[in-house]
């Protein structure tokens, strides 16, 4: 029983068990997809047959068809059926001989004929038969006979009948078929025309559509009547539906799998009969008696080597990890706050002890890497906050003083107040760097309060946010600086009115506001040099404080904001031209 707690023997059973049950599972499949694949290769092989024997009785109807009708258009034969009803005896005599010579001729055409017989409205029989060659006699009317006279010209194909239908002597099978005779010129019906041919050609040709020797082929009429079938219906293993397979298309094959059988069905155009195969599932296991056998050994071999194998994997990692005990007993790395506990195998045990104490040391080395780079982080933003105070002051306080010289004491008070919420909003990093939007557009509404106030009606600014945006936290003191650069050089160079539009949209997964000046634009080569210092930015690992001395916040100390809270994904992206404004997108996550 120790054996089965160690690494080597559980593993040596898991090794094992998982390789048989793998070799079960392939072998369980191949087994199905093979006999799927046996199955479905019967089926096309059956479908090809029937295709086959469809086209066999179309060649041979269409050839029996062409024999009645090479009768019905003999203009000799017609003239001779209507003088025979008004000739003499004399004259009869030799009518009747020259009609049965036409019939030999015909009779002989083919090998597979045994009888044509010539029935004339007045109920005269001429016959050329195996039995007792020509011959001319009377003949009572029977069932067969009133089905020929419904033809209105096409063919009656009547089937297979044990013996013949006019001819005594003939005891075998035989196919019988017939038409109405019809006087072409006038289009006068003078008779009927029956041929009787051996049945075996239609046995023949039967016999290529079975698959097998439990298979059996059956024809049925359009009425659902059995024409012929090559097998007794209590031979076969599961009796074809009454009524299936109904209505065929021409050249349609169906192929139906049912509990002891698969049937096929096929129509033959010529005469409008359904030809049925009936394939016995057992011979389908004729088929896979090989495969199993081929299957049985390989199975046999495979057990024998997965025993084998097992055995070898076992041994080869059981003793690597005896090595990494002693290993790791002398080197331990530590430790997670979390313990391992683990009452398993006696060389896990050993392992999940080192393990413990190796974790334990991570976890206190983690830590302090953490707390590190927290602080780095930190000391990394407030110094970029630390950029972050109005350059604009001294323009506000000349403002100011010109405004107190001129007595505009309401203008002051509304300048006055906005720029201390200025001063307020941009000193307090106390609680958060990290704000809603709708406080940092509220600050931008300060700032320009001071703008339009300072440049009158030179400048017309528009914040157009959506509501469902003015949650979102971003950036603290991120917007003012952009716009700052917007008056400065875009709108205030101007020798015109200018606009200032601040919107929101949403686009590529990403929530950006966007600050779209109509001013003097940028040429190509100061676009390029302020895209590609924002493209050279530091990443949130590698931001650096700005440059010395106090010229202001700039695009690129916002821009190191962002990715620094966000990543490099996001930032700012610049577009602008000569004379054409200038668009500062500044992008954020959704929500």
């Amino acid at each position: 029983m120790k054996s089965v707690h160690t690494i080597r023997g559980r593993l040596f059973l898991i090794f094992l068990f998982s390789m048989l049950g793998l070799l079960l599972i392939v072998s369980l499949v191949y087994y199905q997809r093979a006999t799927e694949q046996i199955r479905d290769k019967v089926g096309v092989i059956a479908e090809k047959n029937i295709s086959q024997t469809v086209g066999l009785f179309d060649l041979m109807l269409k050839g029996y068809d062409s024999v009645t009708k090479s009768l019905n258009s003999n203009n000799e034969l017609m003239r001779l059926l209507q003088l025979r009803s008004s000739a003499g005896s004399v004259e009869a005599v030799n009518l009747e001989r020259r009609i049965t010579d036409i019939l030999g001729a015909v009779f002989y055409s083919r090998s597979d004929i045994v009888g044509i017989h010539v029935v004339t409205n007045q109920g005269k029989v001429f016959s050329f038969d195996r039995s007792i060659g020509a011959a001319v006699r009377s003949y009572s009317e029977k069932a067969w006979f009133a089905e020929l006279k419904q033809s209105t010209g096409e063919m009656k194909w009547l089937g297979v009948y044990p013996e013949s239908l006019m001819s005594g002597g003939i005891d075998r099978p035989v196919f019988a078929f017939g038409r109405r005779l019809f006087e072409l010129s006038e289009l006068k019906p003078i008779g009927i025309v029956l041929i009787e041919t051996d049945a075996d050609a239609i046995g023949s040709a039967l016999s290529n559509a079975s698959l097998g020797p439990g298979s059996s082929v059956i024809i049925r009429g359009p009425d659902g009547r059995e024409i012929i079938r090559t097998k007794p219906a209590e031979d076969e293993p599961e009796p074809v539906p009454s009524g299936w397979p109904g209505p065929l298309k021409d050249g349609e094959v169906i192929v139906r799998e049912g509990k002891d059988a698969m049937l096929t069905a096929a129509r033959i155009d010529m005469a409008n009969w359904t030809v049925i195969g009936v394939t016995p599932k057992r011979d389908f296991k004729l088929e896979m008696k090989e495969t199993q056998q081929f299957l049985l050994t390989v199975i046999v071999v495979l057990v024998a080597g997965a025993t084998l194998l097992a055995t070898f994997v076992s041994r080869s990692f059981s003793s690597p990890f005896k090595r990494l005990i002693q290993q790791m007993k002398q080197v331990e790395l530590g430790n997670f706050k979390g313990e391992v506990r683990v009452q398993s195998y006696h060389e896990l045990n050993v392992l999940v002890g080192s393990f413990n104490r190796m974790v334990d040391q991570m976890d206190e080395l983690i830590e302090r890497i953490k707390l590190a780079s927290i602080s780095e982080k930190n000391a990394q933003l407030q110094a970029l906050q630390s950029q972050v105070n109005p350059h604009f002051l001294f323009n506000t306080l000349d403002m100011i003083y010109w405004m107190l010289d001129e007595r505009e004491n309401d203008r002051l008070g509304r300048v006055i107040l906005a720029l201390s919420r200025i001063f307020r909003y941009s000193s307090d990093w106390e609680e958060t760097s990290r704000v809603k939007l709708r406080l940092e557009l509220e600050q931008l509404r300060h700032y320009l309060t001071i703008i339009e106030t300072r440049l009158g009606e030179r400048i017309n600014a528009a914040i157009e946010v959506e509501e469902r945006w003015l949650d979102t936290e971003v950036p603290k003191m991120i917007l003012q600086p952009i716009v700052e650069n917007a008056v400065k050089y875009g709108l205030e160079p101007l020798n015109r009115p200018g606009a200032l539009r601040v919107y929101s949209r949403e686009a590529n997964g990403k929530l950006e506001i966007v600050v779209e000046d109509n001013g003097v634009g940028m040429d190509d080569d100061t676009l390029r040099r302020l895209v590609s210092s924002l493209e050279g930015a530091p990443s949130s690992e590698q931001a650096q404080d700005g440059p010395s001395g106090r010229k202001g916040v700039g695009l690129l100390n916002v821009h190191r904001r962002i990715r620094l809270m966000y990543g490099e994904a996001y930032g700012l992206r610049i577009e602008s031209g000569r004379g054409a404004g200038t668009t500062v997108i500044a992008a954020f996550p959704l929500p």
